[in-house]
């Protein structure tokens, strides 16, 4: 049985961003909920989302630049 590691490593990569975040959102603005309030809770959300949006306009950009660079790979190769 052969063992593709890179895919393995991504995968476990992608597990740990997103278990990550949630226990972000969860906890951290659960923890807000508790002690401060809906009100407060919502603003800790909008602040989340501010903040991890940069990271996200450049995820997405760097994801557009990886499949233009492969599509124009599969034409070169053709």
């Amino acid at each position: 049985m052969t063992r593709d590691l890179r895919e393995y490593i991504r995968q476990t990569n992608l597990r740990l961003i997103i278990g990550g975040i949630v226990i972000l959102f969860v906890v951290g603005d659960g923890l807000i909920l508790l002690i401060y309030g809906r009100d407060a809770a919502v603003i800790g959300l909008v602040c989340l989302f501010a903040g991890l949006s940069p990271i996200m306009l450049i995820w997405i950009f760097l994801w557009g630049m990886e499949m233009i660079v492969k599509i124009s790979n599969k034409e070169k190769m053709e």
